[in-house]
């Protein structure tokens, strides 16, 4: 483990929530107990938390065009795959290959923020986030969200809106 990650660990920080503190940007963390069982993450979050689903955002990895792309968008849709080749720019987009998801961003599935990867990705958060003050994002692990403003989301991941979820 290297200095940095055994550091976050140590303190119960999360590569998100260091990347959170760096910027100065306000957040607030939300832990629940996760449930191995649970059927989908972002559901589970959105009850154990008591915040309602069009709140809290999934992230999820897509290829576009053979360029691994973020998609942040509500736990209560759907990812629009077309949607998202558009708004990225490409043709054509399919769900990323688990593993490599998990390689390139640093974080396991069902923990997998968009804050803190690894390696930078491009970042399309869905457009519905911006109805909202504040909306819930994974925080780097299962069981822990985080809580920030849409548009720090969006400067931190130099991510750009656009109309990707399905309802």
């Amino acid at each position: 483990m290297a200095k940095k990650q055994k550091k976050q660990a140590q303190s119960g920080g999360t590569p998100a929530t260091v990347a959170l503190t760096a910027a100065g940007t306000a957040f607030t963390v939300h832990a629940y107990e996760h449930d191995p069982a649970a059927p989908s993450y972002g559901e589970e979050a959105s009850r154990a938390l008591g915040v309602p689903p069009e709140r809290v955002f999934k992230t999820l990895v897509a290829d576009v065009d053979g360029r691994l792309t973020v998609a942040v968008v509500p736990v209560a849709g759907s990812l629009d795959l077309k949607a998202l080749a558009s708004a990225a720019g490409g043709k054509r987009a399919t769900m990323a290959d688990p593993a490599a998801a998990e390689r390139t961003t640093g974080y396991v599935r069902g923990g997998i923020s968009p804050l803190g990867q690894r390696k930078r990705l491009p970042t399309v958060l869905d457009a519905s986030a911006r109805a909202h003050a504040t909306i819930c994002v994974s925080a780097g692990r299962r069981g822990l969200e985080v809580e920030l403003a849409p548009d720090d989301l969006a400067t931190l991941t130099a991510a750009t809106f656009a109309d990707i979820a399905r309802t």
